[in-house]
């Protein structure tokens, strides 16, 4: 099955589109490097800038190793920028700090997508890992006359459609941080109208895609899955 020609046409849709916007993201990452921002501010400042003036004094701003591996922890409440990040005085640096500080304000402000997404997580890495698996022994076991083959088949479908349903709220949820980035970025005279504020604006929109890659990669395989199992365009036992 796993050379089914739709499924391996399903992975190179997939592949293609996640190259294609990883590949955008390090273009106008890079290029927003070359871009420096006339308040000087270095990523960590930025980030402990906007923090402060939204009242949110719980949050540490830490050094993460690992190049554009930033990333808010709402577990334990740490801002993790990377090299590049923490200490970049470019427009790059300064829109990925404040992405990352709009995931805290979400956090403070109990942005309900992103408490979903929070709430989806632990189905949702089963499903990505088991639920392939388990509409594979379903079919299997329908094959072989199993009655109970189509009820393991949708189990696993249902798994698998949450692991979908969390990169489908993903995408809100990072597309309303950069929008809060933005914004704030401006306000607070961080970036300047312009140059500045347009690159920002180029890079936060171009790591978006790659949420929004995601989530059509993962519909695609829903769709795949769900029409092994028999549940659209008819059952497929072979």
């Amino acid at each position: 099955m796993m050379f089914d020609p739709l499924y391996m046409g399903i992975l190179l849709v997939t592949m293609v589109l996640s190259l294609g916007v990883s590949g955008l993201v390090k273009v106008r990452f890079n290029a927003g490097q070359k871009v420096k921002i006339t308040s000087g501010l270095t990523g960590a400042e930025v980030a402990k800038a906007i923090l402060m003036d939204a009242g949110i004094t719980d949050v540490q701003v830490l050094q993460h190793q690992g190049f554009l591996s930033d990333h808010y922890n709402p577990m334990n409440k740490t801002l993790n920028l990377s090299p590049e990040v923490y200490n970049g005085r470019s427009a790059s640096a300064a829109g990925v700090a404040a992405h990352e500080v709009g995931h805290a304000i979400q956090h403070a402000q109990d942005y309900f997508p992103m408490w979903l997404r929070s709430t989806i997580v632990p189905v949702a890495n089963i499903g990505s890992s088991l639920g392939p698996m388990i509409v594979i022994i379903g079919i299997a076991l329908m094959g072989a006359g199993k009655a109970i083959g189509h009820d393991v088949a949708v189990v696993g479908v249902l798994l698998f459609a949450a692991m979908t349903l969390f990169t489908l709220v993903t995408v809100p949820v990072e597309f309303d941080a950069s929008r809060r980035a933005k914004k704030i970025l401006a306000r607070l005279d961080i970036v300047a109208q312009g140059r500045e504020y347009n690159t920002v604006s180029g890079v936060l929109l171009a790591a978006g895609l790659t949420y929004v890659a995601a989530a059509i990669g993962s519909i695609l395989q829903l769709l795949y899955w769900a029409y092994r199992a028999g549940l659209i365009g008819g059952r497929s036992d072979d």
